[in-house]
């Protein structure tokens, strides 16, 4: 078990977001996170990485690695966890590569700060996520999908246990969306527990292998892509008709058409 949640409650004032939400992910999976705009999503991934404060009885509700976030020291944590917000807190005014760098800082042993190993890591992310020839330009020069693109190359060179991801394919074309994903799904069957909130349906149910869905009166259905991903239970979640149709093996689902348009 890598993350578990157990009756964990949260609300704002007047509406209530997830009530008793008992979860467990494991190494090796790759969730979705799915739900109407304003439901809770970004809260849970908050309070998932210890960011939010839960409605628990007093009970400690979210476990990372068998202990709450809170009980690691940051440099624990920053080795298990990788988070990325949707938005970050301010600017990064350095390049590339050293914005990369950063993902670094918590496997720093020594007061010199980083090694070679660091810097190579660092560029090996920076390749893989297709902006080596931007290291050296200032982060704040990028396009939004190219500073997605870096985002995404932290967290590789951060190189945590557990990715807590809100929005991840946000700025992304969609080749890079692709891109994105395989590279999520394999995080996952190299042995990573992967959380992210999406919104395309399309890649949650190709991409996977289990969902989280938040529903609006605090409701949460979780279980197996195979299980609980199906027509009825995404026209309850986003309050919508749906129609189905299946590419081979694969199953697709998209809005039906609304009468008169």
């Amino acid at each position: 078990m890598m993350l578990q949640t157990k009756n964990l409650t949260l609300q704002y004032p007047g509406k209530l977001l997830c009530r008793d939400l008992n979860l467990t992910v494991n190494p090796g999976e790759c969730w979705a996170i799915l739900g109407q705009n304003g439901c809770g999503k970004t809260t849970l991934i908050h309070a998932l990485g210890g960011l939010h404060s839960a409605d628990s009885g007093g009970a400690a509700s979210v476990m990372l690695a068998g202990k709450a976030p809170q009980a690691w020291s940051r440099r624990e944590l920053a080795c298990k966890l990788g988070i990325m917000l949707q938005e970050e807190p301010g600017e990064f005014w350095g390049n590339v590569l050293e914005y990369v760098l950063l993902g670094r800082h918590p496997h720093i042993r020594n007061l010199f700060g980083w090694e070679a190993a660091d810097q190579d890591i660092a560029m090996q992310a920076i390749d893989r996520m297709e902006l080596t020839a931007l290291a050296q330009r200032p982060l704040v020069t990028l396009s939004g999908g190219e500073r997605q693109r870096a985002r995404i190359a932290l967290l590789l060179a951060q190189s945590p246990q557990c990715y807590l991801l809100d929005e991840p394919l946000q700025h992304l074309d969609l080749r890079h969306q692709l891109f994105a994903m395989t590279l999520f799904r394999e995080l996952a069957l190299q042995g990573s527990a992967v959380m992210m909130v999406l919104h395309d349906i399309t890649w949650a149910s190709r991409y996977c292998d289990h969902v989280l869905m938040l529903f609006d009166n605090g409701r949460s259905l979780a279980g197996s892509t195979e299980e609980i991903f199906n027509r009825s239970n995404l026209e309850t979640l986003y309050q919508c008709s749906l129609e189905e149709f299946g590419v081979g093996s694969a199953r697709h689902f998209v809005p039906g058409m609304v009468a008169g348009v």
